[in-house]
Parts: structure tokens; C-alpha cells; sequence
């Protein structure tokens, strides 16, 4: 759980979890701001000449790398956190009707939870769904811009925009409780306080303890160590 070099805390987010995540931020703010230069008058300078429109091509490749690089360099994890994203249970629940307590900072007494709370799980799959048809939506525009009538042209643009401020949104809410709870290190470094987890995902640092016994059973029980 632990190592010499992280005393008292625990892995939370391995390497390729942070590329993943570093790689998805940037191509995403990329996007964002390459995007409104095309809407918003004070940006506009970014458009002039049009070289923030290859930018945005080549965030676009960025950004829909990314769950193929996530597959490629963590597989294992890439199919956790798609389960886990969308996967509730009573925990959850209750957890949901105390979620003003979570948003001022105060998780004492909250409901145990995994690996995800459930407004990271909320999050997570919210993100998900708006980014597929952030892709769908994008590469239409891209490659088939020609072929769609002006009515068409115009809601795919909207559906576009409106899931792009959707994850704007995320992002701005995800920003707030990395600054509440001080996780700016946590991907940096990916580890975290075991007092933390315990108190914020109790559930997941028991089933982490429990996997610990397992695997000191088996090695003493194996005759070969």
C-alpha cells in the first residue's frame, strides 16, 4: 500500500493514470481556447491568420488519443474506471444528500466510500458521455462540413458548443475541489495521505488492506518463499 519513500500515504494514481490525465487536460484547454477565438471578440486575435484552426485539429487528436492511450498504458485501470464511473450503490445515495457538506470541505461522518465518491463517479461519467459526443460532433464538423445542409450544419455546431460548455463546467467544478481538499500533488506525485483516504474513501482503503492480508497469506503460505 505504502512504501518506504511515501510513508502514510498510498498510491492513488499510477503513471499512467497522470500521462492520461495530463495528456486529456491539455489538448482539452487547447480546444477550449482555439475555440472560443472562433466566438468571442476579445480572442479573436488567436484566429488571425488561421494557424488556430491546425491548433485545434491537432488538440482534437489530442484529446480523442486519449482513451486509447489510456487502454494501451493501463488497460486494467481504463476498464475500472469505465465500470466504476457508472456503477452505484446506497452509499452513493446517501452520499448525494449530504453533497453540500462535501462541497464546504466537511467529509467527516460522510458515507464510506470506494476508490470514486460518488459526485467523482458523477463527474467522471458526465465527462464520458459529453466528450464522445464532443468526437461525434467535432468530426462531423471536420470531415463532413460539405455534405450537411444549412439546418444540420447548425444544430451540429450547437450540439458541439453546448457539450463543450458542459465539460467547461466540469472542469471549472473539478478545479474547486482540487483547490478545497489540496489534491494538486496527488497527480503530480500520485500518492495521497492515508488519514485522507480513510476519512474520504474508507471503503476503498479497506478493500486495498484486505488485498494486502491476501497477498501476505499467500506468501507465507507458499513453501518456494
Amino acid at each position: 500500500m505504502t512504501d518506504k519513500s511515501h510513508e502514510g500515504q498510498i498510491l492513488r494514481y499510477r503513471r499512467a493514470q497522470r500521462v492520461v490525465h495530463a495528456v486529456m487536460a491539455s489538448s482539452f484547454l487547447i480546444l477550449l481556447i482555439t475555440g472560443l477565438a472562433l466566438v468571442w471578440s476579445p480572442l479573436a486575435w488567436i484566429a488571425a491568420g488561421g494557424w488556430s484552426g491546425y491548433l485545434h485539429r491537432i488538440a482534437a487528436v489530442g484529446f480523442m488519443s486519449v482513451p486509447f492511450l489510456y487502454l494501451w498504458m493501463d488497460r486494467e485501470g481504463a476498464k475500472e474506471v469505465m465500470i466504476e464511473s457508472f456503477k452505484y450503490d446506497r452509499d452513493d445515495v446517501s452520499w448525494f444528500k449530504q453533497m453540500y457538506r462535501y462541497a464546504l470541505g466537511r467529509t467527516a461522518d460522510m458515507p464510506p466510500q470506494g476508490r470514486l465518491n460518488a459526485g467523482q463517479k458523477l463527474h467522471h461519467s458526465a465527462v464520458i458521455v459529453f466528450s464522445a459526443v464532443i468526437v461525434a460532433s467535432g468530426l462531423i464538423l471536420w470531415w463532413f462540413k460539405s455534405d450537411l445542409s444549412t439546418s444540420m450544419l447548425s444544430w451540429t455546431a450547437i450540439i458541439h458548443d453546448l457539450s463543450m460548455l458542459a465539460l467547461t463546467l466540469l472542469l471549472v467544478g473539478h478545479i474547486f475541489f482540487t483547490f478545497v481538499y489540496k489534491a494538486w500533488s496527488s497527480m503530480a506525485t500520485g500518492y495521497v495521505s492515508v488519514e485522507d483516504m480513510e476519512m474520504e474513501h474508507a471503503k476503498w482503503v479497506d478493500e486495498l488492506d484486505e488485498g494486502l492480508e491476501e497477498e501476505l497469506e499467500h506468501s507465507s503460505g507458499d513453501p518456494s518463499t
